[in-house]
């Protein structure tokens, strides 16, 4: 059996970080040997295990990456565009893998992830939850099959801690139901409704958006037709399928060629 993979975890005190180091912990293709937050946090020089609920782990939170290349293969990040983006050069300059699940990039933050895919191995997803992407290769085989004939919008539901919006998850669903229909989804897409808006054209894919509470994420994508209606929906109670599905991504990326990676090839969905 080969040794575990050796992760990073950045924003260790955030939500989904926490999750991270509690998925790692239970995994046996991976290990958490560094663990990062931003400087000046409350919980840099904090044991991981403790903060992430666990029984304590004798690893201590950091506030720099670049002082601890040699300590890990892959980062996991779920953190910010900016501080993605700061990783991302320390990375790139180590050889090291990443995998993002930061959302709210600017096409300027993208085209730099994009540049740094020829340089090092990344794993980007809007969500990396299994059954999140079982459903997209569904939406992409109903888009397929139901064609022109049924009007599409998605809902989205999230904690009101959330800064953006739509959000990832449902942008990637509206993308790939866009791209199955041969549609390009910024010339139809359609977020929010209001005051008198005339009727529906066919070819618009709508966006509706959620914030409140403590909902960790719903989604739902509607294909409606006459006389029917189909819907494919993915609701989350926790975010440890999130973070499961990064550290199963982390422990695949790792010794992988350069590259831009999603989830579809970490699961063989082709």
């Amino acid at each position: 059996m080969s040794a575990p993979v050796r992760i990073a975890v950045l924003g260790a005190s955030g939500r989904m970080g926490r999750a991270v180091i509690q998925a790692a912990s239970a995994a046996a293709s991976v290990r958490v040997t560094a663990a990062f937050d931003r400087a000046g946090s409350d919980v840099i020089g904090a044991d991981i295990g403790p903060l992430a609920g666990l029984a304590a782990m004798n690893l201590k939170v950091r506030d720099e990456l670049a002082d601890a290349v040699d300590d890990f293969d892959v980062v996991v990040d779920f953190t910010r565009p900016e501080a993605s983006l700061a990783a991302l050069q320390v990375c790139r300059s180590a050889g090291k893998g990443m995998v993002i699940g930061t959302t709210g990039f600017s096409v300027v933050q993208l085209d730099q992830l994009a540049a740094a895919t020829h340089e090092i191995p990344i794993v980007r997803a809007a969500n990396f939850s299994v059954g999140v992407n079982v459903c997209l290769k569904l939406l992409e085989q109903a888009a397929r099959a139901l064609g022109d004939d049924y009007d599409v919008e998605i809902v989205e539901a999230h904690h009101r801690h959330k800064v953006d919006a739509p959000s990832g998850t449902a942008l990637a669903m509206g993308e790939t139901v866009a791209e199955a229909l041969g549609r390009e989804l910024s010339e139809v897409a359609v977020y929010g409704r209001e005051g008198h808006t005339g009727e529906r054209e066919r070819p618009t894919i709508g966006f509706a958006t959620v914030r409140g509470g403590d909902v960790v994420g719903d989604h739902s994508v509607m294909f409606l037709g006459d006389g029917e209606r189909i819907e494919i929906a993915h609701r989350a109670s926790n975010r440890l399928n999130f973070a499961n599905g990064a550290v199963r991504a982390a422990a695949w990326l790792a010794g992988r060629d350069a590259g831009a990676y999603g989830m579809r090839e970490v699961l063989g969905l082709g």
